[in-house]
């Protein structure tokens, strides 16, 4: 069927929820959003879905979810008994939909006798992720679009190691939501058959308690910790999310009792009223923040975003002005923090090992060389960096100290398998502490790396290509990318291509095997000035991301660099 059959058919479906049926007829209007919102399906990426919250294949609501969720219920019961037995974890967020798909999903998975594991009500994703391990669940799902806007939602789906569900499985789910001819017949349980029959369990507190008690690990150094905490005043936003159900607790049991939260962003709202965009890494979201900071003298501010999986922070500056810093910013603080107080305490050993994505920071990876221990690449996406904690747990061969993405995502202790911003929140609360002790502040502590290792500064961008046609054009530009072998970006020689797709480098005309990492539509670039430049398209979003690195020998020039590279792309890209 056509874009408009599809959207006649419903049209006519009888169990359209209201709030449905009129966005069908307001939007329905515009043939442009009929071919956009029904014809193709959602893109099913990384584990997941992500849309606007509008009716249609190409969107995220009622009949997508069920969809998905009958695919999840089908590859359960392919697994057996046992697998139904262990069942299914779900959370939660904030935004518009999330309870209500989150119900609709369990009561699906329980048509088929599948047990349920429910939150009773909204949860950080990095606690999913943690309840199923927990748990010992078949799977997890997590509805959430995370830092996206509120016209959006989206369904994430984990496997039984607490990390996104792996591709053989995902892949396996997609078909056999493919093969559902009749969207809106998918059967769905009520939910008093399920409590009578001891299908769904809701769960909450209990879970609450075994994450909390995790999170005390995250602490390194306690004693520094409740030495110097006193002298820290820190500014916390949960910005309308599910940071606010746990982040008094694991603070305080943290040893930091100075967290003042922004009271305009604690209030859990879907329409995201002080932002635009809920994202950690935009300065807007601090604005109440440093408002608040100011008035109660803080120097510290710390945002999750509204699934807690992600951290990023403000810190004060000499000038009195904050800097909103980045990902990597933060992950290299932390790293540097890591390793000075191991090696101080006679802790650190060789086998220790940093995990981050291709399209990180390369600075946290020159301190750890620096310091002796190992290093390893991974493909973006944060079940990687759970894959390679499993490898090396099994192989003996190394320690896991950390992993961390440049978008915001960090974990410590892998009892989560996702990046968890609970625990990105209390290392840099004590990387705050360990530099007050030193009677400076983070900034200064960040200068400090920089004076030692060289400048590393990086700009991720996210070229949006929307539409029905946006996923086409993305897969042509990679294409033509990959056939013309770039030899120079913004007039700087290209030494070597990194191409994740091919599984190939090529180098001076030479090609070899790009070994160690499963196929990816990701393109690397190795410049003549040690700058480095990774195109990927995004698996869950009408998006080209633009990762450009730099190295430089103070940061203004760093920052005009990427900048100047960051456009040239955009300019290529068109």
């Amino acid at each position: 069927m056509n874009a408009r059959e599809i959207f006649e058919e419903w049209q006519n479906a009888n169990n359209l929820p209201d709030y449905l049926r009129d966005q069908l007829d307001t939007l329905g209007k515009d043939e442009k959003w009929i071919e956009d919102a029904f014809g193709q399906d959602i893109n099913f990426g990384t584990a997941g879905m992500r849309g606007r919250l509008e009716p249609g294949t190409n969107r995220i609501n009622l009949f997508t979810v069920g969809r998905v969720t009958e695919g999840l219920a089908r590859l359960i019961d392919e697994n057996g008994e046992e697998a139904k037995k262990r069942g299914v974890a779900i959370s939660f967020d904030s935004r518009y939909h999330s309870r209500e798909f989150a119900e609709h999903a369990a009561r699906i998975l329980g048509a088929h006798r599948i047990h349920v594991y429910l939150f009773d009500d909204l949860r950080p994703t990095p606690e999913l992720s943690y309840a199923v391990r927990h748990l010992h669940t078949f799977a997890g799902i997590n509805i959430t679009a995370s830092h996206n806007a509120k016209q959006y939602n989206g369904y994430k789906v984990y496997g039984e190691d607490g990390a996104q569900m792996a591709p053989e499985n995902a892949d396996r789910l997609f078909a056999y939501a493919q093969k559902v001819t009749d969207i809106f017949g998918v059967k769905a349980a009520p939910v008093q058959e399920l409590r009578a029959n001891g299908t769904l369990q809701l769960i909450g507190e209990d879970v609450d308690e075994d994450y909390l008690q995790e999170l005390k690990q995250v602490t390194v150094d306690p004693e520094m910790v409740k030495a110097n905490a006193d002298k820290l005043k820190i500014i916390y936003t949960p910005l309308h999310g599910t940071g606010k159900m746990l982040y008094d607790r694991a603070f305080r049991q943290g040893g930091f009792d100075n967290v003042i939260p922004v009271p305009i962003q604690s209030i859990i709202d879907p329409e995201f009223p002080t932002t635009i965009k809920p994202n950690p890494e935009y300065r807007d979201v601090f604005e109440p923040g440093f408002k608040l900071a100011d008035k109660v003298k803080a120097n510290v501010i710390i945002a999750t975003d509204p699934d807690a999986d992600r951290m990023g922070a403000a810190v004060r500056k000499s000038d009195g002005d904050f800097q909103v810093l980045t990902g990597n910013q933060i992950a290299t603080l932390m790293a540097y923090y890591l390793l000075v107080h191991m090696k101080e305490s006679g802790k650190l050993t060789s086998d220790y090992e940093i995990v981050t994505s291709v399209v990180s920071s390369a600075l946290p990876f020159k301190i750890a060389e620096d310091f002796g221990i190992k290093t390893k690449h991974v493909l973006t996406g944060f079940k990687y960096i759970g894959e390679e904690v499993d490898r090396m747990k099994k192989a003996g061969d190394a320690k896991f100290l950390m992993g961390f993405e440049e978008s915001y995502g960090y974990l410590f202790k892998p009892f989560a398998r996702d990046k968890d911003a609970m625990q990105g929140a209390l290392m840099f609360a004590e990387v705050a502490s360990y530099y007050a002790s030193k009677g400076m502040t983070v900034f200064d502590g960040l200068q400090e790396i920089w004076n030692k290792y060289g400048v590393a500064y990086e700009i991720t961008k996210a070229i949006e290509m929307p539409g029905i046609g946006g996923q086409k054009k993305m897969a042509e530009l990679m294409s033509k990318l990959r056939n013309e072998h770039l030899s120079e970006i913004n007039g700087v020689k290209v030494n070597k291509i990194q191409d994740f797709l091919k599984k190939e480098t090529i180098e001076n005309c030479n090609v070899t095997p790009l070994e160690g990492f499963p196929e990816s539509n990701v393109l690397k670039y190795f410049l003549d000035d040690e700058t480095w430049v990774a195109l990927r398209p995004s698996g869950t979003e009408p998006v080209i991301k633009v990762y450009v690195g730099v190295n430089k020998k103070d940061i203004a020039t760093a920052e005009k660099a990427a900048q100047d590279y960051q456009a040239a792309l955009a300019e290529l890209l068109k």
